[in-house]
């Protein structure tokens, strides 16, 4: 089974404007809600792939139960936990220059009892899936969320003997590295705000996953963008290096979701290291292909991997 864990999940609109001109009115052509957090992402992406996902969150007011019924009109299965701050709407606006501009709300606080409420429904589900869940802690904390929350899961996971995957960032993702997750997939500047240097080349991008190691993690995925994507499974293992054809894209929203996804199943499928990272990539790029953010073809997939170079660094 595959859980998608989203403590701070999101509406997003999806905005298209001819020029976006700051400090002047803009008159937006389109506007399209979709349910957002990098968790939906994920679990969007999950069933796209041809997995069974289940989304748990926090939702609240009429976005929450917007976003909800977003997510099961896709087909996928929700376990929502209802707080009283309404869930927040972000707004990405896409010009015809191709550039994407996000506006994201931080959340409104979540309080103690409605996150011990959430922390409880999540072990519960841990407890029932025993040893078969692969779980992914996906996204920022809300305001008034201990930035530990995400350690505190993780070990809750890890007591069920299930497979955990995290993509946070600053100190909820430093944090929850302490537990020892499975599977970490940091960005560029994820990477260098915890190894504190700037990452220029694979030779400093290699150093800066050596940190995410030494502070616990079992496998590191580091996402470079258009540069491409580097994938160790262990820190005495090879590290491989795919980096994914150039595509028309219309948004790089939802990538780095998309690619831990392609993590996820191929990890969950036991496939070789060389050709989770290609399978991985694939999912990342073909991201960029879609109608929205999270919503990838299988088809995309199959084809982007088709002679898709990963090479195994020395």
């Amino acid at each position: 089974m595959f859980l998608c864990i989203s403590a701070n999940p999101a509406i997003d609109k999806r905005a298209r404007a001819a020029q976006l001109r700051w400090g002047a009115v803009n008159r937006l052509l389109t506007v399209v809600p979709e349910p957002g957090g990098k968790a939906a992402h994920v679990a969007m992406a999950m069933q796209a792939l041809g997995e069974r996902p289940l989304w748990i969150g926090l939702a609240g007011g009429a976005s929450g139960r917007e976003l909800v019924r977003g997510l099961e009109a896709l087909g996928i299965s929700t376990e929502s936990v209802e707080v009283r701050e309404a869930t927040r709407v972000n707004l990405a606006i896409l010009d015809d220059a191709g550039v994407v501009t996000e506006l994201l709300e931080p959340g409104g606080p979540v309080s103690t009892p409605e996150l011990d409420l959430f922390r409880k429904t999540c072990e519960q589900l841990f407890v029932q899936m025993k040893g078969r869940a692969y779980v992914t802690f996906s996204g920022s904390l809300p305001p008034g969320a201990p930035p530990e929350f995400y350690a505190e899961l993780i070990r809750s996971a890890r007591s069920s003997a299930c497979h955990t995957f995290l993509d946070t960032s600053g100190q909820a993702l430093a944090s929850a590295l302490v537990q020892q997750p499975e599977f970490v997939k940091p960005n560029r500047e994820e990477a260098e705000w915890l190894a504190g240097e700037a990452i220029t080349d694979l030779r400093s991008a290699r150093k800066a996953m050596s940190q995410f190691f030494v502070r616990g993690a079992s496998s590191v995925a580091l996402s470079l963008g258009k540069d491409g994507l580097l994938w160790c499974p262990g820190p005495t293992q090879r590290v491989y290096y795919a980096r994914p054809p150039v595509v028309e894209a219309r948004s790089g929203v939802g990538s780095g979701d998309a690619t831990v996804a392609g993590f996820v199943q191929a990890i969950a499928r036991k496939l070789p290291p060389e050709e989770t990272a290609r399978w991985a990539a694939a999912c990342g790029a073909a991201n960029c292909l879609a109608a929205a953010p999270g919503q990838i073809k299988l088809s995309d997939v199959r084809e982007l991997m088709q002679g898709m170079p990963v090479e195994e660094l020395p």
